[in-house]
Order: structure tokens, then C-alpha cells, then sequence
């Protein structure tokens, strides 16, 4: 069997993980017609219905708990263990309201981390073509209080 390895990555905060919330992710992050590699998680079965191939590996029950068994999809557990310890290991967490924010900066840098040069050719691109953003906005979440006279 030919796969396709994953050149991107995407990441989205959602609050559910139904049917519904899944193809609408993937409708709006994933070409159309596209094969989808996943888990057996029954929200992911409605991928045909709006257009794309899914196929799903279903990790078999351990038999024996001393032994690990290798994970059915291995290129998403790396990414997601990579985020995981990126979030913790430089931001030692980070807030609900901020998510979002940090997903989209490990999307970033993992779908550009074998030409870190353009990575920071786009940083530069986006400095010099935009307006400052005022220190509130990007801010934005509202888990810690801010001290009067700091902004």
C-alpha cells in the first residue's frame, strides 16, 4: 500500500468531539477526496458522507499490560506527544482561552520545520506588511488579572 506522508499539520480547539465538529474540521483543513488515516473513534466514521476516504486502524486490545503495543497511527501520536511536550517544556502550560494561539504556533513551526528559513522569512513578511497589534488584544484571555497601569 502507497501512503502519502503528511507534509502539514492542522490543530483546532473544539469544544466536542462528535461527528458533526470532526468532518466540519475536516472539510475546512483537508483537500477534498483526500484519504484519512485514523483511529477507530466512532465520530470519525461520517468522513465519506462529505466526500473523503477514511481508514481506519483500530488498536487491538492488550492482551498482557506489561507489553506496549505499537500504535496504529504513529505519525499522529508523534505529533501530538511533540505538542505536548512543547507546551509544557516552554510554556509550562498554557490557559484554555489561549489554545487556540499556541496551536497554531506548533502548526507553524511543524509543518516548517525542515526550512526553518522560511519560517522566519514568513515572520518577516507578516512584521513588515502589518500594524502593531496592541498588547490587549493579542492578550485577549481573561484567566489572569491584568494590575492597573499595565498594559
Amino acid at each position: 500500500m502507497n501512503r502519502v506522508h503528511h507534509k502539514y499539520s492542522a490543530a483546532k480547539k473544539v469544544r466536542s468531539s462528535d461527528a458533526y465538529t470532526f468532518n466540519a474540521f475536516v472539510q475546512q483543513s483537508v483537500a477534498s477526496g483526500s484519504t484519512i488515516y485514523a483511529d477507530g473513534l466512532k465520530s470519525f466514521t461520517r468522513f465519506e458522507q462529505v466526500g473523503f476516504r477514511h481508514v481506519p486502524h483500530i488498536q487491538p486490545p492488550v492482551k498482557r499490560p506489561s507489553r506496549r503495543l505499537e500504535s496504529v497511527v504513529p505519525l499522529a501520536d508523534r505529533s501530538i506527544g511533540n505538542l505536548q511536550q512543547w507546551l509544557i517544556g516552554t510554556y509550562h502550560g498554557v490557559s484554555r482561552e489561549q489554545l487556540q494561539v499556541y496551536l497554531d504556533e506548533f502548526v507553524f513551526r511543524h509543518s516548517r520545520r525542515q526550512t526553518p528559513m522560511a519560517a522566519f522569512q514568513t515572520l518577516l513578511g507578516l512584521g513588515a506588511a502589518r500594524r502593531p497589534v496592541p498588547y490587549m488584544q493579542i492578550r485577549g484571555g481573561s484567566d489572569r488579572p491584568i494590575s492597573p497601569g499595565k498594559a
